[in-house]
């Protein structure tokens, strides 16, 4: 396709001088785009083919930067990249050294706050509004969020504080029915209530237009009206939680008709009071594989445009998760799943048809889903927390005071945990370790391959107490030696055991260990390599193992602080060690966005980096 449009689209200001034709004509060339970058790069095309016309009128009907745009997550905003000044680098998007795949303010000035999480723009638009207001500064402040962030607390806490704003404080509500996976809740319902009632908005504007012009006769009169008319008022179209909040409540209207969206933002541009403009939309609208299947494309690998099929179908970490707890949960009636509107991204798809009355998708509140999770464990049944590493991080205080402390049995299945590539740094894994290691008789294994996950899952939930946690890499396994029998719960070991160098490793880890043991061996030097899967508590047999050699180096995929490695160096203390011992872990910085296999080179984990280190 030629882009016609697009590709001349340099600023908002071009944006803003269309035809009607032409924006036509823009967001259809836009959509072509999408679908041919993400087919290319992977990312996310549902969220992104879902909000093509809402972020044109935006720029159309607002002047960014100098007024504020914050998209929620940000996984939508590749559009918003396109029309401020970033089309001529589009394709490099999730690509190392190119665009991110979320808004970043280093990226550009249209870029108004960095997102990657859900339910932060309210909070974060409304504090760029009040420094506005302080500074004297005029311009309006956007939050665009999903119906599906609105299952998230801190949304709550936000609009909770956006009534008592001024004006020129403004909420995109971008309804699409379903966030990633299908929206649940008492939010969902009451979106659908409103979305229901086509006259709602009708009758809004012609009872104020009528109950505005009663005259008023007198102070005992006017009393009598003037509190009869809020009271007919909400007889007659009941008031929303919005309006309650102290937002005025706009919509909905239909987000991919252009005059609509243009109409009603120039109308919430003139509200005295801060607004909610509802706007509904298709997630994955102009793609037949994203409609009809979003949650699979709402974020998605490489795949091919004229079947939608992917590229690559290997098996994977998360498919293995979600077979083994259906086994487990045939066998015991007390196992349940819980998820944070995760339940395709973390393979319990399966388990959600076949044990429906014991899955569990709360939506977009991990908090909630701990402190859930730890009220199921002590009435006796045993919870599974599926989520993410980088969404487990929200969830730090319910860990410590709501499971640990009274010794909740609830597991952890933490994926996507370490690297993840190209998603970059809002979605690294690289915390967890960190985070658990520092909260008491918590067991945490790492596992590299997917036998060791089945064990360590069982383990976890049947042999383990309290707080228990099972984290796993995206993707599949690794490199597995021909002479390496199954995974053992604990640690194992492989190599010479009278070399004078030890190579210690968790999870992933250990198949770009068995290479640079290759490659060393090449050479004519010989390495023994100490395995840890267990790496909270630590087997105190693995540190006895490790106290004869002279010199070790533990290479780790997490944070240097508060890492397995610096706490297996204390226990080797307590023995005397008096050999040379080495960490290379990720020290002090944010990972940004690259590919796994780069991403592990750059931070000298991967084989030919251990191997270089070690000769």
């Amino acid at each position: 396709m030629a882009y016609e449009i697009l590709s001349k689209i340099e600023s908002p200001a071009d944006v803003k001088a269309l035809s009607d034709e032409q924006t036509a004509q823009l967001c259809a060339e836009i959509r072509e785009k999408l679908i041919d970058i993400v087919s290319v790069n992977g990312g996310h095309l549902s969220s992104n083919l879902g909000v093509v016309e809402l972020t044109v009128a935006l720029h159309k009907a607002f002047d960014c930067p100098r007024d504020s745009i914050v998209f929620d997550v940000g996984h939508q905003s590749y559009t918003h990249k396109m029309l401020t000044g970033r089309y001529g680098a589009i394709d490099t998007i999730r690509r190392e050294g190119g665009l991110s795949g979320f808004p970043k303010r280093s990226e550009s000035d249209g870029d108004a706050f960095n997102a990657g999480h859900a339910s932060t723009s309210i909070s974060a638009a409304l504090g760029i509004a009040k420094a506005k207001l302080l500074t004297g500064d005029p311009s309006y402040t956007v939050a665009v969020i999903g119906d599906g962030s609105l299952t998230g607390g801190l949304a709550y806490e936000g609009l909770n504080n956006a009534g008592q704003h001024k004006k020129n404080f403004i909420v995109i509500l971008n309804d699409n029915r379903m966030s990633i996976s299908k929206n649940v809740g008492a939010m969902a319902r009451y979106l659908t209530s409103i979305r229901m009632q086509p006259w709602y908005l009708r009758l809004k504007k012609r009872t104020e237009r009528v109950l505005s012009k009663i005259p008023l006769l007198g102070r005992p009169i006017g009393y009598v009206l003037k509190h009869s008319k809020a009271k007919v008022k909400h007889v007659l179209y009941r008031h929303t939680i919005f309006d309650k909040l102290g937002l005025s409540y706009y919509g909905p209207v239909d987000g991919h008709n252009m005059d609509e969206l243009m109409n009603a933002l120039n109308t919430v541009k003139l509200s005295k009071d801060p607004a909610l403009l509802h706007v509904v939309t298709k997630k994955g609208k102009g793609y037949k594989y994203a409609e009809d299947d979003s949650a699979y494309y709402h974020g998605v690998g490489s795949f091919n445009i004229e079947t939608g099929e992917p590229i690559s179908s290997k098996e994977n970490f998360s498919a293995v998760f979600g077979r083994k707890l259906c086994e487990l949960a045939g066998a015991d009636e007390r196992v349940c799943a819980v998820t944070a509107a995760m339940r395709t991204g973390t393979g319990l798809l399966d388990f959600s048809k076949i044990y429906k009355d014991r899955f569990f998708d709360v939506g977009i509140a991990e908090e909630h889903a701990v402190t859930f999770s730890a009220g199921l464990a002590v009435s006796g049944m045993l919870p599974v927390f599926a989520v993410y590493s980088t969404f487990l991080q929200r969830s730090y205080d319910q860990l410590i005071h709501d499971a640990s402390m009274q010794n909740a049995h609830l597991v952890l299945a933490i994926d996507r945990a370490g690297v993840v590539g190209e998603d970059g740094e809002t979605h690294q894994g690289l915390f967890d370790v960190s985070m658990l290691n520092a909260i008491p008789d918590t067991t945490v294994y790492s596992p590299c391959y997917f036998d060791g996950l089945e064990n360590a899952l069982t383990a976890a939930l049947f042999d383990c107490k309290g707080l228990a946690a099972v984290r796993y890499p995206r993707g599949g396994e690794g490199e597995r030696p021909d002479d390496y029998a199954i995974e053992n719960l604990n640690y194992d070991m492989i190599g010479d055991k009278n070399a004078d160098t030890l190579l210690i490793t968790y999870g992933r880890l250990f198949s770009e260990a068995v290479a640079a043991r290759e490659l060393l061996q090449q050479q004519g030097k010989e390495l023994c390599i100490l395995k840890l899967c267990r790496i909270k508590p630590i087997d105190p047999e693995a540190v006895s193992f490790a106290k004869g050699f002279k010199k070790i180096h533990f290479f780790e995929e997490g944070m240097r602080s508060g890492s397995v490695a610096d706490s297996f160096r204390d226990l080797l203390e307590e023995t005397d060690f008096d050999g040379a011992y080495h960490v290379t872990a990720v020290d002090d910085i944010y990972v940004q966005h690259a590919s796994v296999k780069s991403s592990l080179k750059a931070l000298g984990l991967d084989a030919q980096s251990m191997a270089e280190v070690l000769s």
